[in-house]
């Protein structure tokens, strides 16, 4: 993703033999280097590509998209925060190309798309898997290992269900903690396939990846369950989350209480109405 030099922002570069990234300059705390921009095609010498998630409604990146892209076909999203769909509409206008998401208040000039669906564009044959849990309306893109109709995947683009590094907020009461373990165990499945995520660096291994986020859920429940034993049931998600993650930078506290809030919502349901303490 950088170099010494720090992050190359909008210019691409070509990561597998079908997907090409193009790093938007929006760096933040929860972004990380910024929003990546994927774009799909069976070679990296054809002049139209699929773009997933076109970031934000920044004419300067969006430039730097078509000037990689060429013509677009088609535009997916993984799924509705802005960083990575404010663009959309905008493309969308410069390109005429359909915006396929699932939730209807990102799609333009489509009639969306979901759970099994294929579809394809530039030469690239795309299956769709919904993976809710980091928002209700998340999806993830699953690729061949060559153009056309292959057997085993060889790329997953996970937008924000798993990240190139750290982890991902559960962003509550959208983001539902149930779904997300749900979609980090079908994840698993995925061994030896290779991660390309909304943000950071592409990661090897899917499965890999997702077991590791599962066991990373698993000790942040333990903790919640420790602190609500410490400070008692009625504890509020804002002193759970300094209790609990002390260890993450306070600029983030903000987004990891929409995880506690998860957090505390999945153990309730889980643990018949009051999260019990840690064993």
């Amino acid at each position: 993703m950088s170099d010494d030099r720090g992050p190359a922002y909008e210019q691409l570069r070509q990561v597998t033999p079908l997907a090409g990234v193009v790093l938007a300059d929006n760096p933040s705390a929860m972004t990380l280097e910024g929003t990546n921009t994927w774009l799909l095609r069976d070679s990296p010498e054809r002049r139209s590509a699929v773009v997933i998630d076109p970031g934000p409604a920044d004419e300067a990146h969006l430039a730097s998209v078509l000037a990689a892209a060429g013509t677009v076909p088609l535009i997916l999203l993984t799924h509705g925060h802005a960083d990575h769909a404010e663009g959309a509409r905008r493309l969308h206008e410069l390109t005429g190309a359909p915006v396929l998401a699932l939730d209807p208040a990102h799609r333009y000039g489509s009639q969306g798309v979901g759970e099994g669906a294929v579809v394809a564009g530039a030469g690239v044959r795309i299956v769709v898997w919904a993976t809710p849990g980091h928002t209700a309306d998340s999806l993830s893109f699953v690729l061949p290992d060559g153009a056309g109709d292959s057997g085993r995947p060889a790329a997953v683009l996970t937008g924000d269900t798993i990240l190139g590094r750290g982890s991902t907020v559960v962003a509550h009461p959208d983001g539902v903690l149930a779904d997300y373990l749900a979609s980090l165990r079908r994840l698993t499945t995925l061994q030896g396939v290779a991660v390309l995520p909304g943000h950071g660096p592409e990661l090897a291994d899917a499965g890999t990846a997702a077991q590791a986020y599962l066991a990373h859920r698993e000790q942040r429940l333990n903790q919640v369950r420790q602190a609500l034993a410490d400070g008692g049931p009625e504890l509020a998600p804002g002193d759970v989350v300094r209790r609990v993650y002390a260890d993450v930078d306070p600029a983030l506290w903000p987004a990891a209480e929409l995880s506690v809030r998860a957090q505390l919502a999945y153990l309730r349901s889980q643990d018949g109405g009051a999260a019990p303490p840690a064993p």
